[in-house]
């Protein structure tokens, strides 16, 4: 199961990633589109994650860019960026994974599929959402 949810959460990288690129993409018939590329994964749960951070995208970019303030989210590669969404909305919003579970996995990722840096970046930023989400 823990294999799905990564590749769910790729899923849902990809569909925000194509978001950014083209506005005008419907991203529920991209997660639909790009399934078939990635192999087995979990869909109900990369539709949950993509159906949350598209309904909490306002909150979501919010805690981002309250605990990256030297960081304007223009400024972010977009890659970390929409990492970063993911990992924020389920830290924020999600019940279904321990905090150190989100973390690791957006790190995972960002290691993969971001820059150089972007696994340090998208640990730190996390990390500090996690810590603010726990006193608030």
């Amino acid at each position: 199961m823990a294999r799905r949810r990564h590749q769910s959460r790729i899923a849902v990288l990809q569909v925000l990633f194509e978001r950014e690129k083209h506005p005008s993409c419907a991203p529920e018939a991209a997660l639909a589109r790009d399934a078939g590329e990635l192999g087995e994964f979990d869909q109900p749960f990369a539709e949950s994650l993509l159906e949350g951070v598209l309904l909490n995208e306002d909150d979501v970019r919010a805690s981002v860019q309250k605990h990256a303030p030297q960081w304007p989210l223009d400024r972010m590669d977009p890659i970390s960026r929409c990492i970063l969404l993911i990992g924020a909305y389920e830290l924020l919003f999600g019940n279904d994974a321990p905090q150190a579970v989100v973390m690791n996995e957006a790190i995972e990722i960002a290691k993969e599929y971001g820059t150089e840096e972007s696994g340090k970046f998208v640990n730190g930023v996390l990390n500090a959402i996690a810590h603010g989400a726990r006193t608030n």
